[in-house]
């Protein structure tokens, strides 16, 4: 389950046209930045360019997975952008990216971040998943996609 705030409507941006890579980056930032008034879309930005120089982010088949860690926040935050058209993010297959999910933890945050990655990486594999949020037309609509793919309790064996 993802923590609480954890994705908003405040955080999701559809149909989006940054058209290059350092553009998804400051708009992922600014989205993110949203999360805690001790941010700002700068630091956020330095952040997130920061680990992308350590190696792209972007996973493949249209997406990509920003991720820092920030001091100021209390609580993993993440961000959401389906964008217009796809865009070079030098992912692994060298395909566009077109669905982008940024991520913000803790600085301190080491387990829990990866296991969020981890989470975020499983989801984004869905292709029907992927789908849905291609074709969602308005913020709300991919809100709702996120809330929807939460996973049921699972149920005690007898």
């Amino acid at each position: 389950m993802f923590p609480a705030n954890f994705i908003s409507v405040e955080r999701i941006s559809a149909a989006n046209q940054a058209a290059s890579k350092k553009r998804i980056l400051e708009e992922v930032a600014g989205l993110l930045a949203t999360a805690s008034e001790e941010l700002t879309q700068g630091a956020v930005f330095d952040k997130l360019l920061e680990r992308e120089r350590l190696g792209s982010t972007g996973l493949g088949h249209g997406i990509a997975l920003p991720h820092a860690r920030v001091a100021g926040i209390s609580e993993a935050r993440g961000a959401f952008i389906q964008l217009q058209n796809g865009a070079d993010f030098d992912a692994i297959d060298q395909q566009p990216v077109d669905l982008v999910f940024g991520l913000l933890v803790p600085e301190e945050a080491t387990e829990v971040h990866l296991q969020l990655l981890a989470k975020l990486a499983t989801l984004f594999s869905n292709a029907e998943l992927c789908n849905r949020l291609r074709m969602a037309k308005d913020s709300e609509t991919l809100l709702h996609e996120f809330i929807l793919i939460e996973p049921m309790p699972k149920s005690a064996s007898a």
